[in-house]
């Protein structure tokens, strides 16, 4: 009733996240999974592990704790939570109340990934995203390099596209003038030519500029 489960409140994860935040066991399965994954496709991601109980008294507690930790005091861009398979009894405390309302609360966008691909808890459905296992969370969580360098790449032909075609709709446009100047004296053609010419540069220029502007956001948080 309260819209803990909608997705209107959901947060939609940056692509290239600069810092990822990993709240589990220290000495579990999971962060092992998180880590290889994560510096296997994304190894310019700064990673910040905050380890937690993840089951018994006191886990949801020390979970949500963790999560306003790196929330508050870290430039983190996403926080993954989550543990490895066990029986519905070890996985409670991702069901628990004061979890789901610390998740709830969180400006900064969360990944649930609490067992195996067919266990469901609260914090999953609280959650931004819900990734099926811990190494899914890892690879939900950023682009991979081969992903980010073909972006890149996609971008830079497109921008050389539109470059060259209006290059050749400005050439167009000189030959239309030069035809129509042709009966006038040689410097008359020369001082006309120079202004078209300098437009033309000015209008490419301005072009690479405001393309370059508008995909900024495309490479936001990407370091070589």
């Amino acid at each position: 009733d309260e819209g803990l489960f909608s997705l209107e409140h959901k947060t939609t994860l940056n692509s290239i996240p600069g810092s990822v935040g990993i709240i589990t066991s220290g000495e579990g399965a999971a962060l092992r999974d998180i880590i290889h994954v994560l510096k296997r496709r994304s190894p310019f991601v700064n990673i910040i592990v905050r380890p937690a109980r993840v089951q018994g008294t006191g886990a949801a507690e020390d979970i949500s704790d963790g999560i306003m930790e790196l929330s508050n005091n870290y430039n983190i861009d996403t926080i993954i939570i989550g543990r490895g398979g066990g029986s519905i009894e070890d996985l409670w405390a991702f069901n628990e109340e004061v979890l789901a309302r610390t998740i709830f609360d969180c400006n900064t966008p969360i990944i649930s990934a609490v067992g195996h691909e067919t266990d469901y808890t609260i914090a999953d459905f609280v959650a931004d995203i819900r990734a099926a296992t811990p190494s899914v969370a890892a690879e939900l969580v950023c682009l991979s390099k081969d992903e980010i360098v073909q972006k890149i790449e996609n971008i830079y032909n497109k921008l050389i596209s539109i470059i060259n075609d209006r290059i050749n709709s400005e050439n167009l446009k000189l030959e239309n003038i030069n035809t129509r100047i042709n009966t006038l004296q040689p410097l008359n053609k020369i001082s006309i030519n120079k202004k078209i010419l300098s437009h033309s540069y000015d209008t490419i220029i301005k072009i690479i500029k405001e393309r370059l502007n508008n995909n900024n956001h495309h490479l936001i948080g990407y370091k070589k």
